[in-house]
């Protein structure tokens, strides 16, 4: 077993093209040796985004706090503290951050396949 809090861990700035005002913190993962998922915790700045991008996986995010848009090839929803998203594999998306304060949200993947650096 692990426990620890989002705060020990170090943010790294998200730097793929596209991507503004987005801190990553891989929460767990091959850091504590977890064979199937990783979860990461992501902060989006006022007016940030993450980079509009597909990968063959899915994800699966819970919204922690802030007010955000999740963007798809056809379309956007707002998101809030208690939404959670479902992206199936191959599907276009982004989050961005539409309100005054840090957007955040708890993202889970299969652990072999990590998408922002």
């Amino acid at each position: 077993m692990h426990t620890a809090k989002w705060s020990d861990i170090e943010g790294k700035t998200v730097t793929d093209p596209g991507a503004e005002g987005v801190t990553i913190r891989v929460l767990m993962g091959e850091n504590v040796s977890a064979p199937t998922f990783t979860m990461r915790h992501f902060e989006i700045a006022s007016g940030g985004r993450t980079p509009f991008h597909a990968h063959a996986w899915e994800h699966e995010v819970y919204v922690l706090s802030g007010k955000g848009k999740v963007r798809q090839k056809d379309g956007e929803r707002e998101v809030g503290p208690g939404s959670f998203v479902y992206v199936p594999g191959a599907e276009e998306h982004n989050f961005e951050n539409t309100g005054d304060s840090p957007f955040t949200f708890l993202c889970v993947i299969p652990s072999a396949n990590p998408c922002l650096k």
